[in-house]
């Protein structure tokens, strides 16, 4: 256990954005995988742009990587492109 005091509020600062990091990661990945599932191209397209604003917006505070960020945003892209 930590001896000083700025290493006990490290460790609950820690704490606290780590657990903030997974909610907003586990909201991304359930976004993500809704939108793989979808079957309906209107409705697909209809949610990439939030799909989109919600990755760039964790990349840019770095909670996922950029380059995760853009491959997943081309991935959802063509797979909406490939649909009948």
């Amino acid at each position: 256990m930590a001896n000083h005091k700025s290493c006990l509020k490290r460790i609950r600062q820690t704490k606290t954005r780590t657990e903030h990091n997974k909610y907003y990661a586990k909201t991304m990945r359930n976004a993500v995988r809704k939108l793989r599932a979808t079957t309906d191209k209107a409705e697909a397209e209809k949610l990439l742009p939030s799909i989109q604003k919600m990755l760039d917006k964790l990349s840019k505070t770095n909670i996922i990587h950029k380059n995760k960020a853009a491959n997943l945003k081309s991935s959802l892209a063509l797979q909406i492109n490939k649909m009948a």
